[in-house]
């Protein structure tokens, strides 16, 4: 493997359990549509056994034999290895249930570089576990943890790769993310020229209404509610969906829980949207397009922002799009972006410092600080600076994706800001750590030592489960455990991935993420 991190897009970053039980498919989310039944007879994956430890041995078990000419719809992924720098053969020896219990872990406390690392191996193109079998688990895995963390294009991108009616499965995701995304008419136009896909009750009738069939959609309604095919909230709704004339003044039915793409859309359609702050983080992609309000488009690209999953440019144009409508709270930062940018613009020093210290602690306290300087850490690294702005512009710049550039054009004035250029540069030889966790990521590129599970797989060549246990580990590390800082990142610079595991160090000492 390359000893250097490819320049993948930063937005790239990348967060639910897997709660299959007996009898339920693989699935690690809990609110995908029913919009096609599934076969009866699907994968069961039941996750009871504890995690590889050094002490039980790293490789497994079971033997398991695969078909060399069998379809892997496993190994399908955007990402050529040439360019995520992950091997081909990332799992290795590994099997798809110890795999799949790594992969969907609760990931929402990673720092912005561990979930670019993250999504990347969602999203890599490598060949599938050995006991894949041409089933595909492992890929509804990963589109499931893509859905789960705001990721939308990114499913829909691997669910066309793959093929969307591949599967009910892979078209019931297929069909949620043409929802959230405002795509309903091309999901159901799908789901018409599909012949093998068998739509659910309330799919049915939302499609037949979406195309104009409201005679055809009623009678539908009609014959489900007399068969018992739906419960009475749903013929509740689905009838005020098909004439809301009829049910004026009449009070709206709860919203269920979990609430589903299909019913968030349906309640939009009735005139009593569901608000997506309080729903799993894929909702707010829903929002962030026209048909919101700016408020509410601001607030859900900064959710999406924030998880990594959208680029920075969507939330620079929503800040920029018109003038702050009152005070406070997300107001605050539009106003403030837009000072900045106007005083970056017009060049002057004098003006651009006092906007960078108003803006910067704004961007901190809603943690988007790295899209920040995504953004604008090239433009400052040309502003003379002085002052509390100069050290701003300092941390912006080795947060950016010009952190080399930066730390070689900076003369350090402290301790700290040569161990900051030090960590940025790869050289922290004879450079002293300014605190606790300062000293846990030194060891780790001056003395490294992996923590033993993460060693034992790497020994049994499962690489992709020993880097997740290294961003696991740098997670517990973040929580106030520092021995997980150094255990993490020596094996991200084990397994060649250095400049990951130094932009990584270098967000553990500007970011204030500490448990």
């Amino acid at each position: 493997m390359s000893n250097s991190w490819p320049s993948l897009p930063i937005w790239l970053f990348a967060a639910l359990p897997l709660a299959a039980q007996e009898g339920d498919p693989l699935s690690a989310i809990d609110w995908l549509s029913e919009s096609v039944s599934t076969p009866a007879s699907g994968t069961i994956v039941t996750i009871n056994e504890p995690p590889v430890t050094a002490a039980g041995g790293a490789l497994p078990q079971p033997v398991s034999t695969t078909a060399l000419d069998a379809p892997q719809p496993d190994g399908v992924g955007l990402i050529a290895p040439e360019v995520s720098g992950l091997p081909r053969d990332l799992w290795g020896g590994g099997l798809t249930l110890e795999i799949a219990a790594r992969l969907t872990a609760d990931r929402a406390g990673d720092l912005p570089a561990l979930r670019q690392l993250f999504l990347t191996i969602l999203l890599a193109e490598v060949e599938a576990p050995a006991d894949a079998g041409g089933r595909g688990d492992l890929l509804r895995v990963r589109i499931d943890k893509l859905l789960a963390l705001g990721a939308l294009e990114q499913a829909a991108a691997l669910i066309q790769a793959a093929g969307a009616t591949a599967s009910p499965e892979l078209f019931r995701r297929a069909f949620d993310v043409a929802l959230l995304t405002g795509e309903e008419d091309r999901a159901c136009a799908a789901m018409a020229q599909t012949p093998a896909l068998a739509p659910t009750v309330p799919a049915r009738i939302f499609c037949l209404a979406r195309s104009g069939q409201w005679e055809t959609a009623a009678l539908t309604l009609q014959t489900a509610e007399a068969l018992g095919e739906i419960s009475a909230d749903q013929a509740t709704m689905l009838a005020r969906f098909l004439d809301p004339v009829l049910f004026e003044g009449e009070a709206v039915p709860a919203a269920p829980d979990p609430v589903t793409p299909l019913d968030w859309k349906i309640y939009e359609a009735v005139g009593e949207p569901l608000g997506t702050d309080r729903l799993p983080v894929a909702f707010s992609y829903a929002e962030i397009g026209p048909r919101a309000g700016w408020k509410a488009q601001i607030e859900a690209a900064e959710r999406l922002t924030r998880a990594g999953t959208i680029p920075p440019n969507v939330i620079l144009g929503l800040y920029t799009e018109r003038e702050a409508a009152a005070s406070g709270g997300v107001w605050d930062r539009v106003e403030a972006f837009q000072e900045f940018e106007a005083a970056l613009a017009s060049g002057d020093p004098a003006r651009i410092g006092p906007s960078l210290t108003v803006v910067w602690p704004l961007m901190a306290e809603a943690e988007l600080e790295v899209p920040f300087a995504v953004l604008f850490g090239k433009a400052l690294i040309e502003v003379p600076l002085t002052g509390k702005p100069a050290e701003i512009a300092f941390h912006i710049g080795l947060l950016s994706p010009q952190s080399d550039r930066t730390a070689r054009q900076h003369v350090p004035e402290t301790p700290t800001e040569a161990f900051l250029v030090g960590l940025a540069t790869g050289d922290i030889a004879g450079l002293v750590p300014p605190d606790s966790l300062g000293r846990a990521v030194a060891q780790a590129f001056l003395n490294p030592a992996p923590s033993a599970e993460a060693q034992a797989l790497f020994d049994a060549n499962r690489k992709g489960e020993a880097i997740l246990i290294a961003i696991e580990n740098i997670g517990r590390g973040v929580e106030g455990d520092l021995r997980g800082v150094t255990e993490g990142l020596s094996l991200l610079r084990m397994v060649g991935l250095d400049s990951m595991a130094r932009r990584t160090a270098l967000e553990l000492m500007l970011l204030e993420r500490r448990g």
